[in-house]
């Protein structure tokens, strides 16, 4: 089972919201997920990320493989940077 962490779309029409989630390559865009491990909100300014670092550093860790949007979001939050270091110390 191939593991992504993606968004999951949420929101009313013109005014998105986005759940940071952990699911299955197979899986519907906003369809069965495995965990939430944050959110991100576009619309507020400044834009608003909030991601649980130590559920997204776990996750990377056993193998699930961001998409290009939620790279982006978990090098902002600083996610990746810690993966990184964790993986040169071992």
């Amino acid at each position: 089972m191939a593991v992504k962490i993606r968004l999951k779309r949420m929101g009313a029409k013109k005014r998105p919201f986005y759940r940071l989630v952990v699911a299955d390559s197979r899986a519907p865009r906003d369809g069965r997920f495995i965990e939430e491990i944050g959110y991100y909100n576009p619309i507020v300014e400044p834009s608003e990320l909030n991601v649980d670092k130590d559920k997204a550093l776990a996750w990377l860790q056993k193998g699930a493989q961001p998409s290009e949007a939620a790279r982006k979001l978990l090098r902002q939050a600083g996610v990746l940077e810690m993966f990184h270091n964790s993986k040169a110390e071992s």
